[in-house]
């Protein structure tokens, strides 16, 4: 992938997010993030990866209203970027917050001894966050006295609004003339 095309994917990115955010107000489209944009080479196409906090029907729903929404994104991508061709957007589930689950799920389940039917649902769609255990073989923690205070910004000097003065030139003479 050309670097023109990742800057173009990141814009992308950036504003479909920023459109979706603040311009559609389809309450079914509920927690969905833009997570990354791949456009082809001639950027007529783009897939649009999007992830979805919520249950599988409510995934669905998003899915479906995101993609009904897309004629709209892409106008207005057409007036606010300035590139040649604002490619056709087709959104995809972006899976990978499932399939991080589901493994640090597995890694739960290893470490404490209880393995359960691999084919079991999901109860939820990202982890709960859960406090880290010590372990003997973790590095010491600095005691809070070692942290060092933020540094606070040093003022800026400030400039003058009048220009510096400098001697002006004479005017140059025509030809002939002193």
């Amino acid at each position: 992938m050309s670097q023109r095309t990742e800057r173009v994917d990141e814009l992308l990115r950036q504003e479909i997010g920023a459109i979706l955010a603040r311009e559609v107000a389809d309450p079914r489209i509920g927690f969905a993030t833009i997570t990354s944009v791949e456009t082809t080479q001639d950027l007529r196409h783009a897939k649009v990866w999007v992830s979805v906090i919520g249950q599988a029907a409510e995934r669905d729903a998003a899915i479906a209203a995101l993609r009904h929404a897309m004629p709209f994104v892409r106008h207005e991508l057409g007036r606010r970027l300035r590139i040649r061709r604002i490619p056709d957007l087709h959104v995809h589930l972006d899976d990978t917050a499932e399939r991080g689950t589901r493994i640090l799920q597995l890694l739960a389940e290893i470490e404490t001894g209880n393995v359960s039917d691999p084919d079991a649902p999901i109860a939820e769609s990202l982890p709960t966050p859960v406090p880290r255990l010590g372990q003997p073989d973790d590095l010491p923690e600095e005691p809070p006295s070692a942290v060092r205070p933020p540094v606070p910004p040093r003022p800026r000097a400030r400039r003058s609004s009048a220009r510096p003065t400098s001697p002006r030139k004479p005017a140059r003479s025509r030809k002939g003339q002193p």
